[in-house]
């Protein structure tokens, strides 16, 4: 049963940190148990389509897959592979980690047939973070975008990558999270009237609920959290608690539980240090900062994370599931109340951009970079 946010809030206890470091554990659970593939792994990987630089994907209700594509392209894949190019997406500045993102369904897309994107728009001085609805509309095969406005932008213009973007509706679908990430310049993270590094709740048009944590204008108006550095994975799970993972500097990336009006520390506190090797301090008690429930040293650089609520995995119910860059991995962790450990981690081979799960249980992935993979995995015959 989903519950509503406000509830969701009452459940939500002020927690420790998670187990750390870069070891895998096996955790045993209820269900039936997985028969190992040829591979070692508990599934088979079938391939469904390749895409250009994709991002993000989300399914619709029919089994069809919308796919975003980077340099600016969102496609719409059906079963067997067809795939056709959707039009009406927005002028997209494709530089620094930036182009077309994120894409995720209206929670009322049977009758609104709404469309979110984010995406890094073209600006008089650099690029910022957009976010943009419209109607999915389907005229003899031809499928594009109706009415697509700009409900939300960043602000403060400009250069730099890591642009989070990423987008979860609250289970009752009455708000819409958005991770922003922090441009690759740090101090706005802790700056409350910059957009940057923050988590933000917003209506699904783009208005600012008038509750938010954080009392005032403009950015506070809409933050929800803040101390974040590149958010690439934002997903509910069943019990209303909201998770987040997040890419650290050189080592530490995060598994967050989000929290209203909580400080989540990047700059000023990581379990990682700069690029260059200088140190950064670590999380620890009474910094007033919210630490990770766990992190990662090396660095896997955590891309779309879900939360699995499928039966055709019984053993991965309700456990969250980790799309790794740089580890090229599919990562597992096991989520209770408001804590995590880690479960398991399978080697891909190749760079993961994003994780979703699919009609009847399955689970899908979209590979990162050219001529990238979309694969589905069933149970290991």
């Amino acid at each position: 049963m989903r519950i509503s946010l406000f509830s969701a809030t009452l459940l939500l206890a002020v927690s420790g940190c998670g187990s750390p470091g870069a070891a895998v554990e096996n955790h045993a659970a209820s269900g039936q148990a997985e028969q190992p593939s040829a591979s070692g792994r508990p599934f088979d990987i079938a391939v469904e389509g390749r895409f250009n630089r994709p991002f993000a994907m989300a399914f619709l209700p029919d089994g069809r897959l919308l796919v975003t594509e980077k340099p600016g392209v969102l496609k719409l894949w059906a079963p067997g592979g067809k795939t056709v190019e959707v039009g009406g997406v927005p002028k997209v500045a494709v530089v620094n980690q930036g182009g077309l993102l994120d894409v995720a369904l209206s929670p009322k897309f049977a009758q609104d047939h709404f469309v979110y994107l984010t995406y890094s728009e073209p600006r008089p001085n650099g690029s910022s973070l957009a976010m943009a609805r419209g109607k999915l509309v389907e005229n003899g095969g031809s499928p594009h975008l109706d009415g697509m406005r700009v409900i939300w932008r960043q602000g403060s213009d400009g250069s730099g990558g890591q642009f989070g973007a990423v987008i979860a509706f609250s289970p009752d679908g009455k708000y819409l999270f958005l991770t922003s990430g922090e441009r690759q310049r740090k101090t706005p993270a802790q700056d409350p009237d910059q957009k940057l590094g923050k988590i933000l709740r917003l209506y699904p048009d783009g208005s600012v609920p008038p509750f938010n944590p954080i009392p005032g204008q403009g950015a506070r108006a809409e933050t929800w959290s803040t101390g974040h550095r590149n958010p690439y994975g934002l997903a509910f799970a069943a019990d209303g608690r909201l998770w987040e993972t997040e890419m650290g500097p050189k080592g530490g990336d995060e598994l967050n539980m989000i929290l209203p009006g909580r400080n989540y520390g990047w700059p000023v506190v990581s379990n990682g240090d700069n690029y260059d090797g200088s140190p950064i301090p670590d999380h620890h008690p009474g910094d007033g900062f919210e630490p990770p429930k766990l992190y990662w040293n090396p660095s896997i650089s955590p891309g779309g994370f879900m939360i699995y609520s499928g039966s055709l995995f019984p053993r991965w119910h309700g456990s969250g599931f980790i799309a790794a860059l740089s580890g090229q991995a599919l990562i597992r962790v096991t989520l209770n109340g408001d804590k995590a450990a880690k479960a398991d981690q399978w080697d891909m081979g190749a760079r993961i951009r994003d994780v979703a799960q699919g009609p009847q249980g399955t689970v899908w992935l979209l590979e990162d970079g050219e001529n990238a993979r979309l694969l589905k995995l069933t149970p290991a015959a």
